[in-house]
This record gives structure tokens, sequence and C-alpha cells, in this order.
């Protein structure tokens, strides 16, 4: 009876397995999180975390960044890990749980495709037999959405590793790519430094302007008088001008109106005078 209390007791007091798998490519802090959650959903917690090596993956997932040695170091150096299991299998089966003395097995609840044929879920099993642990993803980090930040600016990598030593056979990069790549962050970095000057001349604009500014604001009465006066004076000479202009158009019109008027008068007095000088040759 003594015996079977103690083991009972030592049962209670056995931590709780809790085991959590992937492939842990790039190991990032959404990574930890969902680490974080399995060690924590219970009081007293062993987390074992398998990961896949890369024949697995490659074959069922693609191609890693990362080695398999270089992902399994860097979940060893996880907080919350107590254990990595190395050549982890894509599918969960009893043999393993029971190798392993899981009790629980941690992953997002969303349905893991498993391109290995076994299943239209990899964690099928395990939510069958009632050991599956929930945890949440983190929004907004992943290792495709690393890749793909990397990918979007490849050429501004290339150039960073090239700058630091490394040659383009290194990076994979042709000769032709290279030079490129080379004018075009050169020109980059030229507009940026006509930029940063464009930048500096208006900064000291603005100083200028503020300095300029009081001395603005005290004369500004005398230079609105200044030029008040300027424009009345320039307005009364235009005036001028312009009434000179129409009086000279006046005279010349009237000029041509009294010419006009007086070669009427000798065309009509001309007339007169041959009609009286044929009348007197009559007589």
């Amino acid at each position: 009876m003594e015996d079977q209390k103690k083991k009972q007791s030592s049962e209670e007091d056995r931590p709780v397995r809790v085991y959590a798998d992937g492939i842990y490519d790039l190991f990032h802090f959404g990574h930890a999180r969902s680490l974080e959650q399995a060690k924590k959903s219970f009081p007293n917690t062993y987390l074992l975390v398998g990961c896949c090596n890369d024949e697995v993956t490659h074959n069922y997932k693609g191609k890693t960044v990362m080695t398999d040695v270089e992902r399994y170091e860097s979940l060893r150096h996880c907080k919350w890990v107590a254990e990595v299991i190395p050549d982890a299998p894509w599918v969960l089966t009893q043999e393993f749980l029971d190798k392993h003395q899981i009790d629980y097995v941690a992953h997002d609840s969303l349905p893991y495709a498993d391109t290995s044929g076994a299943g239209k879920d990899v964690y099928e099993f395990v939510k069958s037999v009632g050991k599956f642990k929930e945890t949440k993803r983190t929004v907004g980090i992943s290792t495709s959405d690393i890749i793909m930040r990397i990918v979007k600016d490849y050429n501004q990598y290339v150039m960073r590793n090239l700058d630091r030593g490394y040659s383009r056979k290194d990076l994979g990069v042709s000769y032709v790519r290279e030079k490129r790549l080379r004018v075009n962050m050169g020109l980059k970095k030229l507009r940026e430094r006509v930029k940063e000057q464009q930048e500096k001349v208006g900064e000291k604009i603005q100083i200028v302007a503020k300095m300029h500014r009081n001395e603005w604001v005290e004369n500004a009465d005398r230079l609105v008088a200044g030029f008040l006066e300027m424009f009345e004076e320039g307005f009364h000479k235009m005036g001028t001008v312009l009434r000179d202009r129409i009086q000279e158009g006046i005279r010349k019109q009237q000029l041509k109106r009294l010419l006009y008027d007086e070669n009427d008068d000798d065309e009509l007095y001309g007339d007169d005078f041959e009609n009286e000088s044929y009348d007197e040759d009559e007589n």
C-alpha cells in the first residue's frame, strides 16, 4: 500500500513531458514564443523539441538556409528548451510518443499539410488521442517572411557582402552583374549625397530667414512706403506719357482734317474760275 502511494506521489511530482517539433530554420522570436507557450502550458513542464534533419526537410518542405546541425544548436540555446531530439520524424506515431514518454504535443491548431502522404494533417493522430496542446502563432514574423525580405532587397545585400570582402563567386554573381550593381549603388549614393546637401542648404536658408525676420518686421512700414512711392511716381510718369501720346494723336488728326478741307476749297474755286473764263469768251 505504501509502495503504491509512493509511486502515485512520484508520478504526480513528475514534470509533464511536452513535445514540440518543427524545422526552426533561421530561428527567430516567433519560434521562441511558441516554445515559451509550450513550456508554460503546465506548472511543471519538461519541454522536448524535435527537429527534422536536412534529408527529411528538403524532401517534404524544401531547401533550408541553415543546416540541420545549425538548427539543432540554435534550439539548444533557447532557454525554454530542456532537450533537443535530432532527426525528428515528419509524422508522429504512438511508438515515438512511448519511446520519449511524451504526454502532450504542442503546436498551433491550424492543420499542417502532410506532404508525405500519410494523412491530411501531421498532427491528426495526436489530436485524435487527446494529446494535442494548442499554441498561438506570432503574427508578422516567420522564416518565409525573413527570406522574402532578403529576396526583395537582394541587390543591397549582395553589395553589402561585396563591400565586406566576399567575392562575386562566393555570392554566385556574374562579372557583368557585379559591375552593374556597383554602378547602380554608386549612383544611389550620389543621389543620397545630393539630397543631403539640398537639405543642408534648406536648413541654412531657414536659419538666415529667421535671422532677418525681425529686421523685416522692423523695416516693413518703411519698405512698403518706399514701394508705394516708387509705384505712384512710376504711375504718374506713365500717365503723363499716355496723355502726351493721346494729345499728339489728336493734333495729327486735326492737322490731317485741316489739310483735307483746304484741298476741297481749292478744287471748288478752280472750277468756278474756269466757268467764268468760258463765259467771257462767248460774249
